[in-house]
């Protein structure tokens, strides 16, 4: 609101009791002055004075020209500049995912084998029960929004009929050699509206040809583009530089493969170790680094052989927009093996903190068995994973906070870089400060003593990765203000577990940025669940929880989260 600038209609009578009608009209409330409307010139060149009723709706009226004034006098200040680089609509949506399903499915779920020779006889490829839609349903149920498929790994068999090798699902006795596996998935995707990606693994151990550099670069392309021509729109296509060791020696044109997805799938995102779109993290842990840039130099970058320090990490000073993706399977292979056991969910929990939290995007390994389905053990798992975010994240303890924000930009009644801004759920409103100034910081009244030991910001990334440290204070029951928890990097998601804390006042202060800091959520929240290493302010995983206690303790969480 804005105080000391209001005029109301009783204001505007009482002085034109005291004045003419012309003076009363051109009262100025501070610098804004009041519009004269054309009958007012009609009445006092007649020399008549309007009747009650008509003076009534001419104050009203300038009570709302003034009210408009006061609004639009002033031009808005335009958002501030983004700052380079920023992500493609395709990263942008990309990021918003959050998570994805990897499918590792093929000759060696049925051979208990990582790596196949290429040698294996096709048939022993049977999943008698394979149910796709089963597969993409858990992955919806669960949270994930993307799925993708090894469409065709190591050994070189084919998830579907390719016209470039029988070494594929023709040549099974699986829905009597006409089966597609690719086309069930890309159909059961698109029927749920999950989006779909695929793996082409670029080192093929069956395929004759591969070694002689032209000829199979010529063979993978017309892989490459049967599978981005038959099966709808595909979100994402993921590339390495595979090759064994020993292997025999041969260029993969990276560059030609990038522009044909581009020219078939101009919506796909493409995933290697050093972009163009989307980087691997370095590791098959799930683990980002503690600071994690979406910012990245892909000179510095090399398929196959790019420094996992610098992929874990990102470019504070890169030039391309790469963020990263933490791919991780549930089990200790990627390939399903009937003697392994999925992780727990409090373990995927936290992981999740340690990839989606610093700013990535997790996929997730679940490989179907043999008989082509999710086990319902991997079920069971991210079901109790999902329940777990959800009573975690489900409410933000600071959302009827009192805020105050040490600067706001733009003028007085301008909402767009309002400081509550950060309470909408969404990336594209946001809290602006007053350029120019380097104090940035929000002050939050909780109106009563909370507890809670997560904390969440996110930056409006479409203008740039801003944010290179910040930090959080609560006010202790001396009046003194005591740090809680630090960080570096922010992005589109940054997530801090640290040990619980209690408080009514807290501050959010941003020491370090690229530019003027934007900040589109803050939320903190109470896990019951992890343990926290006070040391290094690291969630670590409890692995003795079964299924039932998991459960119960879910269910007790549920109804004490208000506090």
């Amino acid at each position: 609101m804005i105080k000391d600038k209001e005029v109301t209609t009783s204001t505007l009578r009482d002085q034109c009791s005291k004045t003419s009608l012309h003076k009363c009209l051109t009262l100025k409330a501070k610098s804004f002055d009041l519009l004269i409307l054309p009958v007012v010139f009609h009445y006092e060149e007649n020399n008549q004075t309007p009747e009650p009723r008509t003076m009534n709706l001419i104050l009203l009226c300038l009570s709302f020209s003034l009210i408009f004034l006061i609004s639009h006098c002033a031009l808005q200040k335009p958002p501030p500049l983004p700052i380079l680089p920023i992500p493609t609509a395709s990263q942008f949506q990309w990021q918003l995912s959050s998570m994805a399903l990897f499918f590792h499915f093929g000759t060696n779920t049925f051979t208990d084998s990582e790596w196949g020779t290429g040698q294996v006889d096709p048939s022993v490829f049977n999943p008698t029960h394979l149910n796709t839609t089963q597969w993409v349903q858990v992955a919806k149920d669960s949270g994930f929004n993307r799925v993708i498929l090894t469409a065709k790994h190591h050994d070189g068999f084919c998830l579907w009929p390719s016209e470039y090798t029988d070494y594929s699902v023709k040549s099974t006795s699986w829905r009597n050699g006409s089966g597609d596996v690719v086309k069930e998935l890309s159909l059961a995707a698109k029927e749920a509206g999950v989006d779909l990606g695929l793996y082409l693994s670029p080192w093929d151990r069956h395929e004759v040809c591969y070694g002689k550099t032209l000829e199979y670069n010529e063979f993978y392309l017309g892989q490459m583009t049967e599978l981005l021509t038959r099966y709808g729109e595909i979100k994402e296509v993921w590339l390495d530089g595979a090759k064994g060791e020993g292997e025999k020696d041969m260029e993969y044109f990276f560059d030609s493969w990038f522009s044909l997805i581009h020219q078939h799938q101009p919506g796909a995102i493409i995933f290697s170790d050093a972009g163009p779109d989307t980087r691997w993290i370095g590791d098959e842990a799930g683990v980002a680094g503690s600071t994690c840039w979406s910012l990245f130099n892909r000179s510095s970058a090399q398929i196959g052989n790019t420094d996992p320090i610098y992929s874990q990490g990102g470019d504070p000073s890169g030039h391309d927009w790469v963020p990263a993706e933490c791919d991780v399977s549930i089990r200790p292979g990627w390939f399903w093996h009937a003697s392994e056991v999925p992780k727990s969910a409090i373990k995927l929990l936290d992981i999740y903190y340690k990839s989606v939290g610093r700013n990535c995007l997790l996929l997730l390994n679940v490989p179907p068995n043999s008989s082509g389905l999710i086990s319902d053990e991997d079920i069971q798992v991210l079901k109790e994973f999902s329940e777990l975010r959800r009573s975690i994240f489900s409410d933000n303890l600071a959302g009827n906070a009192i805020l105050n924000a040490s600067s706001t930009r733009g003028s007085i009644g301008d909402s767009r870089f309002d400081h509550y801004n950060i309470f909408k759920e969404g990336i594209y409103t946001y809290w602006a400060p007053e350029e120019n100034v380097s104090d940035w910081a929000l002050h939050l009244n909780l109106q009563e003593s909370v507890s809670f030991n997560v904390l969440q910001v996110q930056e409006p990334i479409h203008m740039g990765q801003r944010i290179m440290a910040f930090h959080l204070e609560v006010l202790n029951e001396d009046g003194d203000w005591r740090m809680v928890i630090n960080g570096t990097t922010v992005g589109y998601q940054r997530l801090l577990h640290f040990p619980n804390v209690e408080t009514q006042h807290l501050k959010f202060v941003i020491d370090k940025s690229r530019a003027d800091p934007l900040i589109s959520y803050l939320g903190i929240y109470m896990d019951q669940f992890s343990i926290v290493n006070s040391a290094f302010h690291r969630s670590s995983p409890v692995n003795n929880y079964s299924s039932q206690v998991l459960r119960q303790a879910i269910h007790n969480h549920s109804t004490t989260a208000s506090i």
